[in-house]
This record gives structure tokens, sequence and C-alpha cells, in this order.
């Protein structure tokens, strides 16, 4: 089973979608919205078993895929809030809470460079909790 790349994207009027590239070679795409990251890709995982059906429905070969989620840095700020705090970002990334916060209202936006930082940061911790063991 192949995996595709589906981005979370939160747009300017504070909607988010999921959708899937051009660029995986499938015979359908997959879009989902919503108020909220998560209730996107709720909404994309339903279209995703709805275009399931359809296809099974009308005989047609149907490729099953994984998805991978990739997501822009308000929407992946936002999506995580309960578990990732600002003030615990910051602590990792060296970004001011206040600079992440400014990021989610959508008053600045993420240069490059930043989002890059946060996520070798965010990738760092993730390696340390890996191999973290209690006892």
């Amino acid at each position: 089973m192949i995996t595709v790349r589906v981005f979370i994207e939160r747009g300017k009027d504070g909607s988010y979608s999921a959708y899937m590239p051009d660029d995986n070679n499938l015979t359908y795409g997959v879009i989902g919205e919503g108020n909220t990251a998560a209730e996107a890709i709720a909404d994309f995982n339903a279209t995703y078993e709805a275009m399931k059906v359809s296809y099974h429905n009308r005989g047609k070969e149907f490729k099953e895929v994984e998805f991978a989620f990739s997501y822009d840095l308000p929407s992946f700020l936002v999506y995580y809030a309960d578990l990732i705090s600002y003030k615990g970002l910051a602590k990792l990334t060296g970004i001011s809470a206040a600079q992440l916060s400014q990021y989610i209202s959508g008053y600045r936006t993420p240069s490059p460079k930043t989002t890059q930082k946060i996520q070798a940061a965010l990738h760092a911790f993730g390696n340390e909790l890996s191999q973290l063991q209690l006892v």
C-alpha cells in the first residue's frame, strides 16, 4: 500500500481544509473541510470512505492508500494546542510564545526558516521521547 501526503491548511477565513496534492498518480482526489483541523480530517476520511464505496458500486477499481498528514504551522499549533503549550514550544524552539500566538491569529506568517526551526526542534524532542525509558 502506498502512502499519500495530505495537506492540512487554515484558510484566511479561519476554516480548515485537508487535501491530497495532484502528484500521487491516483484516479481520484479527496478533500475535507471543517471549522477545525480535526473536523477537516474527519471530513477528509469520510469523503475517502464514500469514494471507496462509490468506486465499488460502479465496479471500478479503487486503489487504497494510507495517509501522511502535513500541517501548515498555524494548523499544527491549533491542532496540538491541548498537548503542546506555547510556553513549552517556546522553550523547545527559542521562538517566543507571543510570536507563536501571532502565527495562529494570522497576524504574522512564519518564514520557511522559522518553520524549519520549529520542525527540527519537534523532531529532536520526538527522538528524545522515543528513547525515554521510565523505571
